[in-house]
């Protein structure tokens, strides 16, 4: 009895001792011109939940596009990025915390998303001091802060 006890108990701190390496995983976010619903210039999905150690990977499903970081919107210490036109950027989540990108070309038409890493979101206060330029990136920017938290 003792021993099957043991071995339960041996068992589940296995599991447990290889759960960031299982969960870690890969996000695919396209960019698009259109999503043929109406919605133009955008990333699909663009408000992504993630873990720290995912992967997200953006495509540029339609041209031209690119990714980058919004330095308003990132956590402290963590490495941003400049994607060049039209090449996929596969960014490794490092902390946790709310990251903003955009598409340069097209931020002012709202080509922006948010990724929140993990529940806890140290720089979740930089979502009510960043202002977006651009009626359609402001509009899409507060579509995407109400989902914080969520």
């Amino acid at each position: 009895m003792t021993s099957r006890i043991w071995l339960a108990g041996a068992a589940l701190l296995f599991s447990f001792a290889f759960t960031n390496v299982a969960a870690a995983g890969e996000i695919v976010v396209e960019m698009l011109n259109s999503d043929g619903e109406g919605k133009k210039m955008l990333f699909k999905p663009d408000f992504i939940k993630a873990n720290v150690g995912d992967t997200v990977k953006f495509v540029p499903t339609q041209q031209p596009h690119n990714t980058q970081s919004i330095p308003e919107i990132w956590p402290e210490g963590a490495e941003q990025f400049t994607g060049e036109i039209n090449k996929e950027v596969i960014f490794k989540i490092e902390k946790p915390g709310v990251y903003g990108v955009k598409c340069m070309p097209h931020y002012g038409m709202g080509m922006i998303a948010l990724i929140q890493a993990g529940d806890e979101r140290p720089n979740e206060a930089q979502l009510d001091t960043y202002k977006p330029r651009g009626k359609d990136s402001i509009k899409r920017f507060e579509e995407l802060k109400a989902q914080v938290g969520q």
